[in-house]
């Protein structure tokens, strides 16, 4: 008799369907009606949004969200880092374009504007400024409570920040020349980031079913593993932006949600072309994430580079022959970076990890 064996866990079975999403986005088509409104001349649409002309400039404006890490500032009770999350999560799009991040605003909705949790909150928010280089203009917080809840009576909230920037049309990046032969350079992420926070909580903490509590400290980690989620998103202005000034970057990925698999965005602009990674080194959570979901039926290969950064952060794409000056810049600033890929003309997304060939997508 064949024992019932549970079935690989993926984005979509914890609560995020990537196809449902795709669907649902189509109905973003009906927004362009609205860009004969646009002032100055027309939208620029780039791979991953929309640009508009002001004067000489393009301005770059995103709105962004930490989404569930929310949760884990609450199961640790400590709010003094999201804030930065809040604010790379905008800055790290923004600069995407070749724009460079000007302002912030923030919006908080909150069960109770508590004076500590304000404190705390606004804090993560102005060390993340202060990184980026940018004012924060404004914001604001809303107390509604029959919306948001928490894991811990009356400190329930989610924050929301815009960011505005503003880039030369000679250093847009259009991601629309990419060829074959060109490199992929990835930046060390910090960890986690903000992204696939859902998969990760219902697989690593108790709280929601998953293998550990809050400040357990598994094999591989420093430090309890609560904190190692909570590790704020680090931010990638400065580096970008030091190789913009030297160096034409042909595509630029914040590697955040689907992870790998937002390169698909490139290959539309740039037709005809695929990628292949094949160096990875990931921070030692993504295996203690795949390793705990095996008692919940595990996390397939393909699945983990969909989903989660894997190390690295922020990828560029420069020509091969310019990518040791590109490292030279990145490296002088402390910054770990690596050639991780290349653009190939398979029209499609290859890992190569520990001996696998993975496809993704």
């Amino acid at each position: 008799m064949v024992k019932n064996v549970p079935k690989k866990l993926t984005y979509a079975k914890t609560g995020v369907d990537r196809e449902l999403r795709a669907k649902a986005k189509t109905a973003l088509e009906m927004l362009q009606q609205t860009y004969k409104f646009s002032a100055y001349g027309g939208v620029l649409q780039l791979p991953y949004g929309n640009i508009i002309p002001i004067g000489d400039k393009y301005l770059d404006l995103v709105i962004e969200g930490i989404g569930t890490k929310v949760l884990l500032a609450q199961l640790a009770d400590k709010y003094d880092t999201i804030g930065v999350d809040g604010a790379a999560v905008a800055v790290n799009d923004v600069i995407r374009s070749g724009a460079r991040p000007l302002a912030l605003a923030d919006n908080i909705h909150a069960q109770i504007s508590d004076p500590l949790l304000v404190k705390d909150w606004i804090e993560g928010i102005s060390k993340g400024a202060a990184e980026s280089r940018c004012v924060v203009t404004g914001g604001e917080i809303g107390d509604v409570p029959e919306i948001i809840k928490g894991l811990k009576e009356s400190k329930g909230f989610d924050i929301i920040v815009a960011c505005i920037g503003d880039v030369n049309e000679d250093r847009i990046i259009y991601g629309n020349d990419i060829k074959p032969t060109d490199v992929v350079i990835g930046i060390r992420s910090s960890g986690i980031h903000s992204n696939g926070i859902t998969l990760a909580r219902k697989v690593l903490f108790k709280e929601w079913g998953g293998m550990f509590d809050p400040y357990d400290i598994p094999e591989g980690l420093d430090r309890e593993l609560v904190y190692e989620a909570l590790e704020p998103t680090r931010i990638y202005v400065k580096p970008i932006i030091a190789v913009a000034k030297h160096h034409r970057i042909k595509g630029a990925v914040h590697i955040t949600g689907d992870a790998y698999l937002k390169f698909n965005r490139l290959m539309d602009f740039s037709k005809g072309t695929g990628y292949e990674f094949d160096n990875f080194n990931p921070h030692p959570v993504f295996e203690i994430i795949q390793k705990a979901a095996g008692r919940l039926g595990g996390i397939s290969d393909e699945e983990m580079f969909s989903t989660f950064n894997m190390g690295w952060g922020f990828a560029i794409v420069v020509n091969r022959n310019v990518q040791d000056e590109v490292l030279d810049i990145l490296e002088k600033d402390k910054n770990e970076a690596e050639v991780i890929g290349k653009v190939m003309s398979t029209k499609r997304i290859t890992v190569v990890h520990n001996g696998k060939k993975l496809i993704l997508g």
